[in-house]
């Protein structure tokens, strides 16, 4: 076998060994444009609803998920990374934010800077399911709370705002989902009419739901299992087990969305996946990505701040899977990429000298600017020039610089003009800033 052929083996087995892990995606620079918009246009928007970032560590004690989450729950008990330490504490990457900000809240006491607190953090979350279509193994959320208010207004502007999110990045033929939950005093009477009905049902649900309608029968309503969704079709609705409080805060929650025009679906079997929700619950939901159709949710979690040892605030919050969204903003086309303000042609290595020092000087007058280190033909860069998007070439050489002009051309029309090389910088980051 020749040299040659042993190093492509060899380059080949490399390859195939170090490739991501299943379920983990790098994002390449022709999918980031997405990102930055997304980031960029729900960071104005959460400004505008006066919420703040917070940002909490990757990895947190198990022990938060599984009280917070719920031991019973898929999440739990099947889908975290969990490792052991040095010293053999378990650890955990966060599957879900809602209980490290939650924890954050009350180990920094921001509850008493100030009572009512609206925070936002946007991040990776970890899950050990299959990746299917908008949901990986290591997925990204927006994720939206806000601490210290009971009533049923702040349901009604934390979903505004949900929806106001969508809005912005331009998606539509969505649709918002919405269900009670009740509370701690209602919904134990609740649970015994499920398990009634579960039990005459049990040889037709799946071996997760005989397990779940034991431990925590809410979470049958969640399961996709078309055999499971069949038999809770007619399950018993939990609206109709409503104490009176819950049954008021529920109707002046729909009586807020109606009067600002908002449509919404009743779904009285909408629970969500997680233990902590009560009172009011909600989906934003799509007919564009299969099954996995949610693309935000969330809810009201009053009891979760107590159960983590922490001050009896109510809380409601969302969160939006960013994969989601990015699917379906794919389907309306390409994203936006960073394309240079301006690109530099130096022919010959005097001109290349000088090309090098005035990038780096209009880069500090924050015009994006590139130039090409490998003495190409012109022909050459203005090619590599209109692949990257540049707006403006430069072209200088030898003749130019004993001119004392260079030749500025406008990619988008081809017109060229000459420009003195005196004040030059100034001149260009004028002249390119009044065409923005």
């Amino acid at each position: 076998m020749h040299a040659c052929s042993c190093l492509k083996t060899l380059y080949s087995e490399a390859c195939v060994e170090f490739t991501s892990i299943k379920g983990f995606k790098d994002i390449l620079p022709e999918e980031s444009g997405y990102w930055q918009m997304i980031e960029t246009k729900v960071r104005r928007l959460l400004h505008l609803f006066c919420f703040s970032e917070i940002r909490t560590p990757l990895l947190e004690k198990t022990a938060l998920f599984s009280r917070g989450i719920g031991q019973d729950t898929d999440i739990v008990s099947k889908e975290m990374y969990s490792l052991k330490d040095s010293k053999g504490r378990s650890l955990t990457l966060r599957p879900e934010a809602t209980a490290a900000v939650v924890r954050a809240y009350i180990q920094n006491r921001l509850y008493e800077k100030q009572p009512l607190q609206k925070l936002f953090t946007i991040g990776p979350m970890f899950r050990h399911e299959r990746p299917q279509k908008g949901r990986l193994r290591q997925f990204h959320q927006i994720n939206v709370e806000l601490f210290g208010d009971p009533g049923p207004g702040s349901d009604a502007d934390i979903i505004m705002l949900a929806l106001e999110l969508f809005r912005v990045l331009g998606l539509t033929d969505l649709t918002l989902h919405l269900n009670s939950l009740g509370c701690q005093h209602c919904r134990p009477h609740f649970k015994e009419k499920l398990n009634r009905y579960l039990a005459d049902k049990r040889q037709d649900l799946c071996a997760d739901c005989k397990r779940r309608a034991e431990t925590n029968p809410l979470r049958v309503f969640d399961c996709k299992v078309p055999g499971c969704r069949a038999v809770m079709a007619n399950a018993p609705s939990i609206i109709d087990s409503l104490c009176d409080a819950c049954v008021l805060h529920f109707q002046r929650l729909q009586e807020y969305l109606t009067s600002l025009g908002v449509s919404f679906e009743l779904d009285h079997h909408l629970v969500r996946g997680l233990d902590y929700y009560t009172r009011t619950t909600f989906e934003i939901q799509t007919e564009r990505l299969g099954a996995q159709n949610a693309v935000a949710g969330g809810g009201r979690y009053d009891a979760l701040m107590e159960l983590l040892g922490g001050p009896p605030y109510p809380a409601i919050g969302f969160a939006v899977g960013m994969e989601r969204v990015i699917a379906l903003l794919k389907e309306m086309g390409p994203a936006g990429k960073e394309s240079p303000d301006l690109f530099v042609a130096a022919l010959g290595e005097r001109a290349q000298e000088i090309a090098f020092k005035w990038i780096q000087q209009l880069r500090k007058a924050d015009l994006a600017t590139e130039m090409d280190y490998s003495s190409r033909s012109l022909k050459a860069q203005l090619k590599y020039a209109d692949r990257i998007g540049a707006r403006k070439v430069l072209m200088i050489g030898d003749n130019e610089l004993n001119s004392g002009t260079a030749i500025l051309r406008d990619m988008s029309t081809g017109s060229q003009d000459e420009v003195k090389l005196d004040g030059l910088i100034e001149r260009l980051c004028e002249g390119i800033r009044s065409h923005e």
